[in-house]
């Protein structure tokens, strides 16, 4: 077997040159400008060209989430994993914040009480916080559905939501219910999604604002 000779190359320089390659294969595909650096992104999280098709975006989705940012705007998350994963140092240059109330106490009470999910349940806190918010769910369908009531109640009104839940159980009913709100929202219909792609697309849109 031959020897295997690996280019040394520089954290930056594999990020541009992974672009270049995502890029190359897209060949003669569109993308929209306004949309482009966010599925790019999401592709090179994922390896992924499906999210090509699967990304769904209301009408100036980004701008809108861009100014949103600008405006000080923070992001609730429903994992730890979306958090850690979002810049938080870049958004804080605007004034926001991220969020993730699955591991607290409260939210933990409230959900064995009333019966629900935690995920569910952390959507309630996150209703209570005031100021803009960006919701960005990767991982429950129950945060989703649970969000979706908030907003047709009137309890609480995003400046975006990033609708990126991965699985089986209710995922694609729970992506579908977000497809219907005025608000702006990017949305992976389907199956597919996860933690990393919800923070994949908030730091894109942190990226383009930089």
């Amino acid at each position: 077997m031959g020897r295997i000779i690996l280019e040394n190359m520089r954290p930056k320089d594999i990020e541009r040159r992974s672009f270049e390659i995502i890029s190359s294969e897209l060949g003669d595909t569109r993308l929209d400008p306004r949309n482009e650096a966010v599925i790019k992104r999401v592709i090179h999280t994922t390896a992924d060209f499906d999210y090509v098709k699967n990304l769904c975006f209301s009408e100036n989705a980004v701008e809108n989430m861009r100014s949103a940012i600008i405006n000080g705007a923070s992001v609730v998350t429903d994992t730890q994993m979306a958090r850690a994963g979002i810049n938080k140092s870049s958004l804080a240059r605007f004034g926001g914040e991220v969020f993730c109330f699955m591991s607290d106490e409260d939210v933990a009470k409230e959900a064995a009480k009333n019966g629900t999910t935690r995920a569910a349940a952390s959507m309630d806190k996150a209703a209570e916080l005031g100021g803009d918010i960006i919701f960005a769910i990767g991982n429950a369908p129950t945060a989703l559905i649970r969000l979706y009531e908030l907003i047709k109640e009137g309890r609480v009104s995003p400046k975006g939501i990033i609708a990126v839940p991965v699985g089986f159980v209710n995922v694609v009913e729970a992506k579908e219910l977000i497809l219907e709100l005025d608000c702006p929202h990017i949305v992976a219909r389907g199956r597919k999604g996860g933690s990393n792609v919800a923070a994949a697309v908030c730091n894109a849109i942190l990226y383009s604002v930089e």
